[in-house]
């Protein structure tokens, strides 16, 4: 668990230096994933089908907001839907507009929410969006994930039922628009869908907000499930045929998304629980604090062995100054010059000659005597 944490260190670490870049390539992959979806599914217009251009436009929305990507798709999609009939381009028409109506009302700002629900329900994984949803968002999230189905199955029906529809004209229109119509609005399937991605959500974030222990988890499961329940009780109830086996993937691969995104964003300690009371001259403040798990990563030291090393660190370290050497080398460019004679050491004994030394104090005081320099000497020593 420490490793998964510190790796969990070095990631944020990795992704606040280079969040940019990380952002501009995850908008590529999934604008990659949108547009090859569409093209691989409802690729009527050969033009706009090709590779270049599902490229080109993944390049084009990386560098562009979000809601640009999803305006992009909804023209690719009805241009694909433009090619195959004219009826179905102009229901899709009326249809993307009464939900972009409601998605820029509520929601403006969370255009990715409205293009990965039709990539999970693509991949199988329909669960997954729910249960994410909850965990990281509000119930008013429940709106862009409806949409992201509804879409979904309008393109899967069409996708199906593309060899009725071809060949429609404008004769036809009347005809044609009353058919689409009722039968994509009577696509129970995409009711039970919707109806199951959308409680799932709803229970999910009213379970993930409670302060009971391990409420990530228990919100997981919990949606998980409901989403489950749901689609098999459309399945009996409305004889859809939904497939068993993909409703309880769906639910397990959910289950594990719930612990991943708590693993990324809820890492806590609840066995360092501590709850507080507070109070004011109002109110009483009944607090739970749950602490956060958190590990630095470690600081790791490499040594280099080398043998060239291991002896120089051996001898003794000299530091050497300029200042001296300048200063030896001044001193060797000088004349060489005489030693003076070693002085005599203090502590060696003088030899006296007391006769001689005798005449020079008697030639001194005479001298004095003829010089008059007695009263000068007495008035020095007074």
């Amino acid at each position: 668990m420490s490793t998964l944490l510190v790796w969990k260190e070095q990631l944020q670490k990795i992704y606040a230096k280079y969040s940019t870049y990380i952002m501009k390539a995850l908008q590529f992959v999934l604008g990659l994933c949108v547009f090859g979806l569409i093209n691989s599914n409802i690729g009527f217009m050969k033009a706009a089908s090709s590779i270049l251009c599902t490229v080109g436009l993944s390049v084009v929305c990386a560098f562009l907001p979000l809601v640009v990507m999803v305006i992009a798709a909804t023209v690719l999609v009805l241009l694909h839907f433009y090619a195959l009939s004219m009826p179905i381009a102009l229901v899709s028409l009326v249809i993307f507009l009464i939900m972009y109506i409601f998605y820029f009302r509520f929601t403006p700002k969370k255009a990715w929410l409205v293009v990965l629900t039709p990539v999970a329900f693509a991949l199988k994984v329909p669960f997954v969006i729910p249960v994410a949803f909850g965990l990281l968002g509000t119930p008013i999230w429940v709106l862009p994930a409806a949409f992201g189905t509804i879409a979904y199955y309008m393109i899967h029906f069409v996708k199906v039922s593309s060899s009725a529809y071809k060949g429609a004209d404008a004769k036809s229109l009347v005809e044609g628009l009353m058919a689409f119509t009722k039968q994509s609005l009577n696509n129970k399937e995409m009711w039970v869908m919707v109806l199951a991605v959308s409680i799932s959500i709803l229970l999910v974030y009213a379970i993930r907000t409670r302060s009971i222990d391990h409420s990530w988890k228990i919100a997981s499961a919990v949606g998980a499930v409901a989403a489950i329940v749901v689609g098999t009780a459309g399945n009996i109830a409305m004889n859809v045929h939904l497939s068993y086996v993909l409703l309880t993937v769906s639910g397990v691969a959910a289950m594990l998304a719930g612990l991943i995104l708590e693993f990324l964003f809820f890492s806590v300690n609840y066995a360092r629980t501590e709850r507080m009371q507070f109070e004011d001259d109002e109110y009483y403040y009944y607090v739970k604090a749950v602490p956060k798990v958190g590990v630095s990563a470690p600081e790791v030291s490499v040594k280099h062995i080398n043998e060239r090393k291991e002896q120089a660190d051996s001898q003794e370290t000299v530091v050497i100054d300029s200042q001296d050497v300048k200063q030896a080398v001044e001193v060797k460019k000088r004349p060489p010059q005489k030693r003076r004679p070693a002085p005599k050491p203090r502590n060696q004994v003088r030899k006296v000659d007391h006769a001689r030394a005798a005449d020079e104090i008697l030639l001194t005081r005479s001298l004095t005597r003829e010089l008059g320099l007695e009263n000068l000497e007495d008035e020095l020593n007074k």
